[in-house]
């Protein structure tokens, strides 16, 4: 039995049939290398080119931060879903920090399941 975090795909993970998938479905994180503490900023998650079907495509991401020196992580930032056909798998979030982490998206492929992207945030005056 697998743990949950093993069923999640990521472009260093990915083997077999998932390698074809890794660019269409692996979550792009848009935000600044790094902030100043409590400094407010513009985080934005797409997935694709992506097909928009019912019976294919990216039915939600959520966002999350896993920061430094925090006992219990991560922090969920977002959670958004996607209606098939109407809605393209995008999203901007304004996020503040007091410490550097680690964003975390993830997708939720209707056919190819769940597949991480992460970007590094550095918190410095």
């Amino acid at each position: 039995m697998k743990s949950f975090g093993e069923l999640i795909y990521s472009p260093d993970r990915a083997s077999g049939e998932a390698i074809a998938k890794v660019e269409s479905h692996t979550p792009k994180i848009e935000a600044p290398d790094k902030v100043k503490p409590g400094e407010v900023f513009t985080i934005k998650v797409s997935v694709g080119p992506h097909p928009n079907k019912t019976e294919h495509s990216i039915r939600w991401v959520e966002v999350y931060f896993y920061e430094e020196g925090r006992t219990f992580n991560p922090v969920m930032l977002a959670r958004a879903f996607f209606a098939p056909g109407y809605v393209e798998p995008e999203l901007t979030i304004k996020a503040k920090l007091s410490r550097s982490g680690v964003i975390y998206a993830i997708a939720y492929c209707n056919l190819h399941g769940l597949w991480e992207g992460r970007k590094e945030v550095k918190v410095e005056e």
